[in-house]
Order: structure tokens, then sequence, then C-alpha cells
């Protein structure tokens, strides 16, 4: 295709920033939005896309507290210290969207959540959290498997931890907000091409514009690679699906339901369409990469957990399929660092499948650093300085070492 005249002039101007955060998504924009609560200067959003069109507008809304796995796990995983900052790291992020925003805006319902056991030996592993949970200050209730069936209209799971500072939002409505409230300049359709490097500024070329910044922050979830493959070893791209059935005439799911280990996931929405995704696990292999389909076999999966466990679902049209890549780490903890050789970018990526319950206080926390602040006590769960062993013959961060669990 050939440029016009005017089309080659547009492309060369450059615009110059403060910072420029490099991705659309929830922590993309909370990053904004806290350095324009600080007055950190002129800021812009540059997105490939459009605000949510990656794993931050196609997941199903969950503002849950912990990791992606249960607290006992992550206990014996990252010891019981960890763990509990982990859990408040999370629950900070809870309040700092119920506190800071008007959530009428993106469908803020804080009415608790389940974690619910889809067998007797996760049900045993629930209930043992019980104290370890309330010793951290998690506002935890467990319920047993007559009680959790009652209270979702299912049947067949066992028994469930209520959380009653879970909570749902509407994810794309929530980004946006926060985007709009930042007050940042937003660049939609601008897919960062190559970075230049200097000793005072950092250069971002697009197809159509160039972008100058003092810093730059990278908020690119399972793309960050793509820009910068030196982090190859931090996250990896896997692909989610969900679907949503037409609506029902009662709502019958009050709260959302995080089971079966974090394998499934289900919400109602006030109007009665029901959302449900995972079934990623029995699917493993398939479900690398940033392909983004649906596959028959995982829609299979996910319809056959619905059916078996809400039966009334069984009359409920399919109405939409979908599918979403996001960036796991290779610990199950996001991870946040400066890029490479380059101290004018910082990275954040790794969320595992749980961006929304870390995304807004994360921005919090890039923002602290852009500006210069003392470390915060947080970096410490993050810091991608617990990947600096090297793999001896590739000479990259030895992050696959750490993968003490499958995802």
């Amino acid at each position: 295709m050939t440029r016009s005249f005017w089309h080659e002039a547009h492309r060369t101007r450059e615009a110059t920033y403060d910072v420029v955060v490099v991705g659309g998504g929830i922590v993309g924009c909370s990053t904004a939005y806290w350095l324009h609560r600080r007055n950190a200067g002129r800021v812009a959003i540059v997105e490939a896309r459009t605000l949510g069109a990656a794993a931050s507008g196609r997941n199903a809304g969950f503002i849950l507290q912990g990791t992606h796995t249960d607290y006992l796990s992550d206990i014996e995983r990252y010891g019981e210290h960890t763990a509990r900052n982990l859990w408040h790291f999370t629950r900070a992020n809870r309040e700092l969207l119920d506190s800071e925003l008007n959530g009428s805006a993106f469908g803020w319902a804080p009415q608790g959540s389940l974690t619910v056991a889809g067998s007797a030996d996760e049900d045993e592993r629930l209930q043992a959290s019980v104290p370890k949970l309330r010793a951290a200050g998690a506002p935890v209730v467990y319920l047993s498997p007559e009680e959790t069936n009652a209270r979702l209209h299912g049947t067949d799971f066992h028994g469930s931890l209520y959380v009653t500072s879970g909570a749902v939002v509407d994810p794309l409505h929530l980004v946006r907000h926060v985007a709009a409230q930042s007050q940042a300049d937003v660049f939609p359709h601008h897919p960062v091409r190559q970075i230049t490097w200097t000793e005072d500024a950092v250069v971002l070329h697009t197809p159509d514009r160039r972008f100058r910044a003092r810093r730059i922050v990278l908020a690119l979830g399972a793309y960050l690679p793509k820009l910068v493959p030196a982090l190859d070893a931090v996250v990896r791209p896997v692909r989610a699906q969900m679907l949503a059935t037409a609506p029902a005439e009662d709502r019958a799911i009050p709260v959302p339901a995080y089971s079966h280990d974090g394998h499934y996931y289900i919400r109602q929405l006030s109007r009665g369409d029901v959302l449900v995704g995972g079934g990623r696990h029995r699917h493993r292999r398939a479900e690398v990469g940033y392909e983004d389909r649906t596959t028959p076999a995982v829609q299979n999966t996910i319809e056959r957990y619905l059916h078996t466990h809400f039966p009334w679902t069984r009359s409920l049209p399919i109405r939409q399929r979908w599918s979403g890549t996001m960036g796991f780490s290779p610990d199950g903890r996001p991870v946040v660092g400066t890029v490479p050789e380059h101290p004018r970018g910082l990275f954040a990526t790794g969320f595992t499948g749980h961006g929304m319950g870390y995304g807004f206080h994360m921005g919090r926390l890039l923002a602290a650093l852009l500006c210069g602040d003392r470390a915060p006590a947080s970096l410490s769960l993050f810091d991608a300085n617990r990947f600096a062993e090297t793999d001896p013959e590739t000479g990259k961060p030895g992050a696959s070492s750490v993968r003490s669990r499958p995802e």
C-alpha cells in the first residue's frame, strides 16, 4: 500500500510525554490513573488495539483476594509470610477500587464470592485453610456441601469458603473508566513496533507516530516478550475460554464462584445471563499461545461442567463463545522489574489469570516507582530479581527452574 503526503506527515509527528504507558489494560490504565493522582506530568496510554481489547476485557470480572490458587497451596509454595502479604495486596486492590472510583460506572457488586470444592480432598483443604485465613484477616466462612449447593442452586459440589470481600465488575467498563479518570492522552490503534533507548529519553515507534518520554511502562501482559524478547522467561501466553448463555428468568447464582481448584469460574449477571469459563486444565498442551479462537474440546468441557453442576441451565441457549490470552509467570506471582539494560523502562506482567485482583493496586505500585519513591515493601512480592539466576546454556533468566506447579 502506498502512503500519501498526509499519512507520512502524520507518521513522523512526535509527541513528548513525561511517562508513556504501553498497554491499555487494567494495569496500564491504573498506572496512568495513579500518576495523575500524583501530578506526575504528562502521561499517554499507547495501545495496539482498543482499551481492554486483550485479557482485561475478556475475563469474568472477578475481584478476588489471594492468588489463582487456594491459600494452603500458597503457603506451601511461597511460605506463610508471602502468602499472607499476597492476600493483603489483593485485599487492598479491592478496597482501592471501592474507595477511589465510582462503582456505578463499571457494575461494582461487592456481595462476596465463593471458593468451591470440587472434590473431598479440596473440601478438606478449604476447611483447613479457614483458621490461617482468619489469622491473616480474611473475612471467610466455611459452608457445608448442603449450604453450598443451596446457595448456588447447584448440584454435586462439596463445601466452600464464602469470602465476604469478594466482588465482581464489568471489566471492560472498569478499564475505560480508569483510563478516563486518569486524564491521560489515549492513543488506540498505535502498536509499538520498536523502542529506541537513549541516555535522556525513550522513543517509541508506531506506524503513525513517535512518542518520546522520560520513562515508559510496559503493561503488555502475555505480549511483553513480543516487544522485549529478553523477557520471554518471565511470562508465557496461555489461552482461556469462556461462554455466555441467554438470560435465565431468575437469578439463581447470587455471587461469583471459583471452583475445582480454580479451574472453573461462573457468575450470573443481574439480567440473568450466565458466564462460565475454565476447563483449560484438561487441554493444557492445546491452550498455549497467542491464537485467539475457541475450540470444541474446551467449549464442550465448559458446557459439561455447567450442565452437570447447574442442571437448570440446560435449556439456556449459548449466546457467545470467546477466548483471551493471559500471561502466566513461572511461579504464579506477578513479575515487576526494569527492562534489562534500560533503567528508563519498567514492566509488569505474569498475573496468571488473576489480573483484575491485582491490577488497580499494581498501578499504584508502578506509579510510586516511576515517581522515585523508596521501593514499596510490596515490591518484594513481585520483584523480577527473584529470577536472577541465569540458565548456563541460554544466558537468560532461569525462570523455568521455579515452575513448581503446572498451569
